[in-house]
């Protein structure tokens, strides 16, 4: 049974985010696949976050461990 999660990112942005890098229109797959793909590059990035700020010793997670995580 595959895993059912909820859409962190919601449609709405994600098909003005498109439409603001020049799309004419777009097809709600197209949005659908851009918002499942955002999120899990974000959810990658925030858990590299949590990581980077635990090894600090923190349970805060800053905006530099953010930066950090996104770069790599």
């Amino acid at each position: 049974m595959a895993e059912k999660r909820s859409n962190a990112v919601p449609k709405a942005p994600c098909a003005r985010i498109l439409m603001n890098a020049g799309a004419k229109r777009v097809s709600a797959d197209a949005v659908n696949t851009f918002s499942e793909l955002l999120q899990d590059k974000a959810l990658k990035i925030a858990e590299q976050a949590v990581r980077i700020a635990k090894h600090s010793g923190r349970k805060t997670v800053h905006d530099g461990d953010i930066k950090i995580s996104a770069k790599v």
